[in-house]
């Protein structure tokens, strides 16, 4: 099984990104076998959504990659190593990513995770949810992207 899972605060545009892709995907079909979570302010309960999937891909709003509305792709290993060592209620994506290997139940899915800059516009958001569709069907960022 595949997903994406879009996170982030729908209540403050800046942090958003990962909230308008799902709006907008979930208004579309999605391919045989990929699941659509709105995972929202989940945190480190997004592990249940993360166990048991062959690959995912997590939409989030970045800050200081680029341009209002760039889209880069990071690997999960990219994202695992600014975590924090220290857990604490800030700790979100970079520290679950880090500790995922220690307490997912099973075999670690393949993770990518897509960030868009600031507040995205609809082309950014089509953009997104795209690149997001090439990852989870196994056209991985590495390949596809080169990152």
């Amino acid at each position: 099984m595949k997903r994406i899972i879009c996170i982030g605060n729908r209540y403050l545009p800046e942090d958003a990104a990962g909230y308008e892709v799902y709006r907008f995907l979930s208004k579309r079909g999605l391919p045989n076998g990929v699941d659509l979570i709105d995972g929202g302010l989940a945190g480190l309960d997004l592990l249940q959504y993360l166990e048991g999937m062959e690959r995912v891909v997590i939409i989030d709003s970045i800050s200081g990659f680029g341009a209002n509305g760039d889209i880069r792709m990071f690997s999960a290993v990219e994202v695992a190593k600014a975590a924090d060592p220290c857990f604490d209620h800030a700790a979100g994506l970079p520290y679950l990513l880090s500790v995922l290997p220690e307490v997912c139940d099973g075999t670690v899915p393949e993770i990518w995770v897509l960030g868009i800059e600031g507040i995205p516009d609809m082309e950014a958001v089509r953009s997104a949810a795209a690149q997001a569709l090439d990852a989870v069907r196994g056209e991985t960022a590495k390949e596809v992207y080169g990152k």
